[in-house]
């Protein structure tokens, strides 16, 4: 393998799966209309969250009858207001294949304590036995393993007549994969992943049936004030008509509505999927031209079109102790930034030694495929030093 390095390099070297990279031609001069220093909770600013609101309503497709609106923390904080209030009414099946799936079963097991969980989960780069789940059973599940880069290719499995409610932590999906909605009674994303937003903003949509629940069931325990989402008995509409629980970011707020109407723009969600599938292709033709490295998810109809996520299979790094792997594949990721050809691509921290590259649609197809010659000239040059 060559050492010398590439010639070119991409023109946004961003790949990191969160915060996402920027739309194409992005600048600050976008957050020029923001509403700043003039309460949320004026006319103007309330406009302006419910214009996010409807605009990602209509850019999703999410049915009419569902409520949607913008939380606090991000799509931790919308799964786990979900969790903590709707769980609990019945059985739970908790399915996890990776980092995030395996903290919601931490937190319904350890912090909630509830009685009756049980846990469907596989090794990362796989996919649990989906038909183990029971539709008479609430469910909760990432539609895609940020850190695994394996997503459920459908919901085929989901059964339409379910008695308990599904939980779909969709944060690195959304806007980049065709979601069912009519399999989905909670669903939950952030504005860092697939549109490239900043940080401490979620959303929350949510199903007739969810709602209903959210009237009927009172859970067990105290709820914080950010987890509320009803008010004696009855849901609180007015967090899914622009009014939020605390004070948000006007400044991401004004970031997300530019994101939305640059994805209105190239044709919506249809344009937005088939850039990130374009990306997938990008890499999927490079590693089968490649011995060292492979995908981590082992069936292609389930390889992630977001978070790829690549494993070395080199056998010099397979005969590295685990310790020593973990080192070189930051080593190969190191070089690649120090380079500026591409920044954030290491594994993260909890799953195995590789590689990990955002591939949704604010990244060009063009600086993914400048980027991936980086790739082999940073790991021969780690290969050839020897370097741990």
């Amino acid at each position: 393998m060559s050492l010398a390095p590439p010639n070119a390099r991409p023109s946004n070297p961003c790949f990191s799966s969160g915060p996402c990279a920027k739309r194409p031609g992005w600048s600050p001069d976008v957050l020029s209309d923001a509403w700043l220093g003039r309460s949320h909770r004026a006319k103007e600013g309330k406009a302006k969250l419910a214009e996010v609101i409807n605009r990602s309503r209509a850019i999703l497709g999410i049915p009419d009858d569902y409520r949607l609106g913008i939380v606090p923390a991000s799509d931790t904080g919308a799964v786990e207001m979900a969790m903590w209030s709707l769980l609990g009414a019945r059985g739970v099946d908790m399915l996890a294949w990776e980092s995030f799936g395996k903290g919601w079963v931490t937190d319904a097991a350890k912090q909630l304590k509830l009685d009756d969980i049980r846990i469907v989960q596989a090794d990362y780069g796989k996919l649990p036995d989906l038909a183990k789940v029971d539709s008479r059973r609430d469910m909760v599940f990432t539609w895609n393993g940020t850190t695994s880069g394996v997503r459920v290719p459908n919901g085929d499995w989901i059964a339409g007549n379910r008695g308990g409610l599904t939980i779909c932590d969709a944060t690195s999906a959304v806007f980049a994969m065709d979601l069912p909605w009519d399999k989905l009674d909670v669903v939950t994303w952030s504005w860092q992943k697939a549109l490239g937003g900043e940080a401490a903003h979620g959303m929350l949509a949510l199903s007739p049936r969810a709602v209903e629940r959210l009237e009927q069931y009172r859970p067990a325990w105290p709820l914080p004030k950010i987890f509320r989402l009803a008010k004696d008995g009855k849901l609180d509409e007015s967090i899914f008509t622009g009014a939020t629980i605390n004070t948000p970011s006007m400044l991401c707020v004004e970031d997300a509505l530019d994101a939305l109407s640059w994805a209105k723009e190239i044709g919506g969600l249809p344009a937005l999927m088939a850039r990130a599938e374009a990306n997938l292709a990008v890499v999927a033709g490079w590693v089968a031209a490649r011995d060292w490295v492979d995908f981590l998810a082992e069936d292609p109809a389930s390889r992630s079109c977001t978070s790829i996520c690549l494993k070395i299979v080199d056998p010099w790094f397979q005969a590295l102790p685990a310790p020593e792997q973990a080192a070189a594949a930051k080593a190969v990721a190191a070089r690649v930034a120090d380079a500026k050809a591409g920044y954030d691509i290491a594994s993260y921290r909890d799953a195995p030694p590789g590689l990990r590259i955002w591939g949704g649609a604010t990244v060009a197809r063009e600086d993914m495929e400048a980027l991936l010659p980086w790739l082999d000239w940073a790991y021969g040059d780690v290969k050839a030093g020897g370097e741990t």
